[in-house]
């Protein structure tokens, strides 16, 4: 596994105060680095989460993680300041404008 280390941020370079010219948008914060964590699995129970993950177009990692933070949830044990699971893939399509006839 890797960490995404992509993407410029606000703050990077010497003297930069991160502040968007005006008209601009702000430039989006810095996420924290993912965390990596070995995850020991049964194949069957393996096995039956990727199955599940597919039938819902999620990777099995993005399931475990979809599992936890709703576990987490409804528990009352998300933190609060956590962020959304990063959407993954494609960025969505923006829409068009309607054709004139």
């Amino acid at each position: 596994m890797t960490e995404d280390t992509t993407g410029d941020a606000a703050g990077d370079a010497p003297g930069d105060t991160g502040d968007a010219p005006a008209g601009e948008p702000a430039p989006r914060p810095r996420r924290e680095a993912r965390k990596q964590v070995l995850l020991r699995l049964d194949p069957k129970v393996y096995d039956a989460l990727a199955r599940w993950a597919a039938d819902e177009l999620r990777s099995a990692n993005a399931q475990i993680e979809f599992l936890l933070r709703t576990s987490l949830t409804e528990a009352g044990r998300l933190p609060r300041h956590t962020g959304p699971i990063p959407r993954r893939g494609r960025p969505p399509k923006k829409n068009p404008e309607p054709e004139e006839k």
